[in-house]
C-alpha cells in the first residue's frame, strides 16, 4: 500500500491488485479517520486487512466488469456495505445500495460526488472529491485516452459526449485523474485530445 495523494482534507492510499492491475483506492477522511473503498477489484484478503487498518466504512464500486468485483463477495461477508450505480447492478452477485447521479457520499467530513459517466458500462460512475483536485475515473478515462467500449454494454459515442460533457467541461484543468488501471493524469492533459479520440474511435 502506498499513499498516493494527500491534502489537508484527504489521505489516499492505492494497491494494485490482480491479474490486470486494477487500481484499489482507499479515500481517508484526516479529520476523523474514517475511510471509503473505491473498487473492492481483487485479492480480498489483502484488501480486508487494508479496510480494516484505514477505518474503512463503506465500499462504492465505478461498474461492475468483473475485474473490479472480485472482493466484493468477502469484503460483504465482512459487514461492509457496497454500493454502484444502478445501471450495472446485474453484474454484481449481490449489494446493499444503488448509487444515483450527483449522489454525495459522506465519509467523515468529506463529501464524494458521484458523476454517472456511461459508455464504457452503462453504469459507469466517476467520484470526485469535493474540496481537493481528485477525480477516480474507473475505465471511463485514462491517461491517453477513453476506456474501452467494445465489451456488451459499451457505446464509444456514450463514453465520448460523458468524458465531454460530464468530466472536460465542468472541471478544472488541475483536477487530478485517478482511473481504475495504470497512472494519474490530469483533465487539463487529456482535453485537448478529445476530437482526437473522437476521429480515431478510440
Amino acid at each position: 500500500m502506498s499513499l498516493h495523494f494527500e491534502d489537508a482534507q484527504v489521505a489516499i492510499h492505492r494497491l494494485v491488485v490482480g491479474p490486470i492491475d486494477n487500481n484499489a483506492f482507499f479515500v481517508c477522511c484526516k479529520a476523523t479517520g474514517e475511510a471509503l473503498l473505491i473498487d473492492a477489484a481483487n485479492e480480498p484478503e489483502l484488501l480486508l486487512r487494508t479496510c480494516q487498518a484505514l477505518g474503512v466504512r463503506q465500499v462504492v464500486e465505478t461498474h461492475g466488469h468483473w475485474d473490479h468485483i472480485q472482493a466484493v463477495p468477502a469484503l460483504r461477508d465482512a459487514g461492509y456495505e457496497v454500493a454502484i450505480a444502478a445501471g450495472d447492478a446485474a453484474m454484481l452477485p449481490a449489494y446493499d445500495g444503488l448509487i444515483e447521479d450527483d449522489a454525495v457520499i459522506s465519509v467523515g467530513r468529506l463529501r464524494i460526488r458521484a458523476i454517472h459517466t456511461p459508455g464504457h458500462t452503462p453504469g459507469s460512475t466517476c467520484f470526485l472529491v469535493e474540496g481537493s483536485p481528485v477525480l477516480f475515473s474507473g475505465d471511463t478515462l485514462f491517461l491517453g485516452g477513453p476506456g474501452n467500449t467494445t465489451f456488451p454494454g459499451g457505446n464509444f459515442a456514450q463514453i465520448i459526449t460523458s468524458i465531454g460533457d460530464r468530466l472536460f467541461t465542468p472541471l478544472p484543468p488541475e483536477t487530478i485523474v485517478m482511473p481504475g488501471h495504470g497512472e494519474n493524469t490530469t483533465i487539463g492533459d487529456e482535453r485537448p485530445h478529445l476530437e482526437e479520440w473522437t476521429l480515431r474511435r478510440w
